[in-house]
């Protein structure tokens, strides 16, 4: 078997006038919060029934930016689909407040994760789930509990990341249901190095486990990307978080995991250079742009899609329209 190599053009941005194919529908909402969730969801919640897992962050002991507790508290107890819901999560590959099952559950505590079941599926062994179409993978490894669900709400708090660029659907998905040691440490490792992965091979691997994950649910998986709070840093760098300096957007929903993630970074594009300059930077530096790409390759979804405004009579919305609004932070601590 020949070598597998990454492709080398992950640092790309393809604007949308150059897309080609299908287009999916992207709900969008200027309501940042537990209402302006709800009203997302119930675009898109149609196939969720049976026993559904949220899979969210729920972040390193009093991080400041992972979408609150009470927020995914207040949804749960209102939407119907909901009510009986369990927040899933899997421990990490790196050694912190999340590595074991039990300093996991100490910070679910911590950050409010305690209003309902959380399943840290991992704790209980492995599941491996087919790869279908993979470079890298024919499989991916899981936590075991993941199999005993019917349908998944991806509920993602939208931001940067040191190595991913930025922390959308896929990567909640990709990293997020992959066991602790095994299924990210095939994700994560490269010849010995435990962190030897990094730019276009790291988003591709992502968005392999993340297509294991959505093949197992089919048409029973759905997405609402929360654009809040949105610092450079995952939510895994809990206090240690670079400040927010990217203006909070607004909510979006959809059944495309592709087309989702594409319009959070479009959303990110059409702001002023000043306003999203370090966001930017980071998703451009980590060749992040990699993990759109190669899930439409790999036929996720699509990277064209019709933006619907949820606050204005549900008309069709441009990226810059729905940013020409935003109040920008105050831009302190540039990253270099």
């Amino acid at each position: 078997m020949s070598e597998i190599k990454a492709a080398t053009d992950g640092n790309v941005y393809v604007p949308a006038e150059k897309r080609t194919g299908n287009e999916s529908i992207v709900y969008f909402t200027r309501d940042i919060s537990p209402e302006g969730i709800m009203k997302a969801y119930e675009k898109v919640c149609a196939n969720m029934t049976g026993k559904v897992a949220i899979k969210l962050h729920t972040g390193e002991k009093n991080g400041p930016n992972f979408t609150p507790a009470s927020w995914v508290k207040k949804v749960m107890e209102n939407e119907p689909t909901l009510k009986d819901a369990t927040i899933v999560e899997t421990n990490t590959f790196y050694a912190g407040d999340r590595y074991t099952t039990e300093e996991h559950r100490e910070t679910l505590k911590v950050n409010g994760w305690d209003f309902c079941p959380v399943d840290i599926m991992d704790e209980e062994g492995t599941v491996d789930l087919p790869v279908e179409g993979g470079k890298w993978f024919d499989h991916m490894t899981h936590g075991s509990h993941m199999t005993q669900y019917d349908s998944l709400f991806v509920l993602t708090h939208f931001k940067g990341h040191t190595m991913g660029g930025f922390g959308g659907s896929n990567k909640n998905i990709g990293i997020g249901c992959a066991d602790g040691r095994i299924g990210k440490g095939m994700i994560h490792a490269k010849d010995g190095d435990d962190w030897g992965v990094n730019k276009e091979e790291l988003m591709e691997k992502i968005t392999e486990s993340t297509k294991a994950t959505i093949d197992f649910f089919g048409k029973n998986v759905t997405y609402v990307n929360v654009m809040r709070n949105m610092s450079v840093s995952c939510d895994c760098e809990g206090v240690q978080a670079a400040p927010v300096v990217t203006p909070n957007v607004g909510i979006l929903a959809s059944t495309d995991i592709c087309a989702i993630d594409t319009a959070c970074v479009d959303l990110i594009q059409a702001m002023t250079e000043e306003q999203h300059h370090d966001l930017w930077q980071r998703m451009e530096s980590r060749h992040g742009f990699r993990q759109l790409s190669y899930m439409k390759e790999l036929g996720m979804g699509n990277d064209r899609y019709i933006l619907i405004d949820l606050d204005n009579g549900e008309v069709r919305l441009t990226p810059k329209e729905a940013v020409k609004d935003v109040v920008p932070f105050k831009l302190i601590n540039r990253m270099k």
